[in-house]
């Protein structure tokens, strides 16, 4: 269970911060950079939730499901393997939670109008925030698949799955919620030469 009663500690006052496992890093730190971007595109799912709680709540339970999976992802990330053993089991992304996923994405993904064309971000409040949480996510997997390609570091390769799918439900979800595609906002390639 956590258990927050300080909210600050003056550890981070140095430019480190800590690794669940204790160890410290850079602010900078690459790894720092993936979950951080983690919990800043969970940051934007909730400002798109404002606009979905009412309009859709079949789509926002799953969003709020996603939520849940980003605290648990950006868990993950914080507790690198370092082949030590911990006092505890570290908590780690499982491909269930990928399965689910697709699961989601194929089930609104039915009722969708075929694309003619790239969507560009609007349409209705819900879908902008959804179309802005996917790019964070985006943003979240680069940094988590170069993290992934340094020699020096483990990184779980469902979160980086997760993460690609994430995206995918993202963009999904945003045509959803503007009238199954009907209100998407569509590029029109040299419109304005």
């Amino acid at each position: 269970m956590v258990k927050l009663n300080k909210i600050y500690t003056r550890k981070g006052d140095d430019g480190t911060t800590g690794l669940a496992a204790g160890a410290r890093r850079m602010k900078f730190d690459l790894r720092v950079d993936a979950y951080g971007t983690v919990d800043e595109a969970n940051s934007t799912i909730g400002l798109a939730r404002l606009h979905t709680a009412a309009s859709h709540p079949e789509i926002d339970a799953m969003l709020f499901r996603m939520q849940n999976d980003l605290f648990d992802l950006g868990a993950d990330l914080a507790t690198p393997e370092t082949g030590k053993p911990l006092p505890y089991e570290p908590l780690r992304i499982v491909a269930a939670q990928v399965d689910r996923i697709e699961r989601e994405i194929d089930s609104l993904n039915k009722s969708l109008a075929p694309l003619k064309s790239f969507v560009l971000p609007g349409g209705s409040k819900a879908s902008a925030f959804l179309h802005l949480a996917r790019t964070v996510v985006r943003r979240a997997e680069r940094l988590t698949v170069e993290l992934a390609a340094k020699p020096d570091e483990q990184v779980n390769p469902e979160t980086v799955k997760y993460l690609n799918r994430a995206s995918d439900f993202l963009f999904v979800a945003a045509r959803a919620v503007n009238d199954n595609g009907a209100a998407d906002v569509l590029w029109v390639p040299g419109q304005n030469r």
